[in-house]
């Protein structure tokens, strides 16, 4: 399995972040990166840092003005009277009936639905650098790999075509499910972060030739709150291509894997040409973002579930936050889908090959 990672993603490394009323230390830090390394590493996998995608894969997906404003708003904030270090929005439009603005704190309001996906200095390289990498698991894939692994940060599933949220910047699973699109008619996205993927939906919703599937924590009390429910189907020529799969909260891995089945049994009567899966680890028992109880060898079971399809598959990081179980989890699933024994954390990396 090819896999690919660009060290410049150590460079988002977030600070701010509004819990219950309450500043925090953001969750989506660059040690996540070294933790998930560390996975691919007890494996024997080894990363390759991928080349520059072009800017109309990101705008296959995401409107420019969305674009434009990631790759500039840090400088331009960075003007503004006594501003702060990380671009973080203090005010939001009804965009029903909203107009564009100028100033750059309403755009970081327009452009930023949410406080949990804050911009530093960095950032803009980082998300770009992800998008690179994403694309790169695709390419590899329409040339031939069975699946390819892209360790994106920050994760983008939360992101639609004009926003960003929950962490995310630029949503690379929806990049790269744009990608497969240029080769397939038909392209599948599986997102099992514990998370709903609201981004991905919304991006797809209207559109039949990509099937987005999300198998998540219940959003009646759980972020994104405010969509991620059954109901929700798909509009237009989309409708009927969207599934949505909500848990109770601290559902175990026999419902979680149940609902893997059923998202897979639908993938298989649409029947696409590739899949992307966005491989959150978040709906782990041990997740500080906890919503979930799923075990690392539930980790394993789903990674062996999911390539048992036999689709060729682009696996997205997005999820999952600092435990001491990121790394196996990782491990875990990768190993489940490239038929590997288990992983064991006390073994030295030569000893795992």
């Amino acid at each position: 399995m090819r896999c690919f990672f660009a060290p410049e993603s150590e460079g988002h490394d977030p600070d701010f972040r509004l819990t219950h009323g309450r500043v925090e230390r953001n969750a989506e830090r660059a040690e996540r990166g070294r933790l998930l390394l560390a996975g691919l590493e007890r494996l024997g996998l080894v990363t390759e840092e991928p080349p520059a995608c072009d800017r109309a894969d990101l705008e296959a997906v995401h409107t420019p003005d969305f674009v434009r404003f990631l790759e500039t708003v840090w400088p331009e904030w960075q003007k503004l009277p006594r501003a702060g270090a990380e671009v973080v929005p203090n005010t939001h439009p009804q965009k029903t009936m909203a107009s564009y603005p100028q100033s750059i704190v309403g755009r970081a309001g327009w452009h930023m639905a949410d406080a949990s996906c804050p911009m530093g200095e960095h950032s803009w390289t980082a998300t770009r650098r992800a998008a690179d990498c994403a694309v790169a698991a695709a390419e590899a894939v329409l040339s031939g790999e069975r699946a390819a692994y892209a360790l994106c940060r920050p994760p983008g599933h939360h992101s639609d075509a004009d926003s960003a949220a929950g962490h995310c910047l630029l949503n690379n699973a929806a990049i790269a499910a744009g990608r497969l699109r240029r080769a397939h008619e038909r392209v599948a996205v599986l997102d099992i972060d514990v998370h709903h993927g609201n981004g991905t939906q919304a991006i797809f919703y209207d559109r039949a030739d990509v099937l987005t599937v999300s198998v998540h924590a219940d959003p009646s009390n759980y972020y994104p709150f405010f969509v991620g429910y059954d109901h929700e189907t798909g509009s237009g020529e989309g409708a009927g291509f969207n599934l949505n799969i909500p848990l109770e909260r601290d559902s175990g891995n026999a419902v979680w894997l149940d609902a893997i089945r059923r998202g897979l049994a639908r993938i298989a009567e649409f029947a696409p040409g590739a899949l992307v899966v966005s491989l959150g680890l978040d709906a782990h028992e041990n997740d500080p973002l906890r919503g979930l109880a799923v075990t690392t060898e539930g980790f394993r079971d789903a990674g062996r579930l999911i390539a048992d399809a036999g689709l060729p598959s682009v696996l997205i990081q997005e999820g999952g936050y600092l435990s001491p179980d990121l790394t196996d989890n990782l491990a875990a699933y990768l190993g489940g889908a490239l038929g590997r024994a288990p992983a064991r954390a006390d073994l030295q990396t030569d000893g795992a090959r």
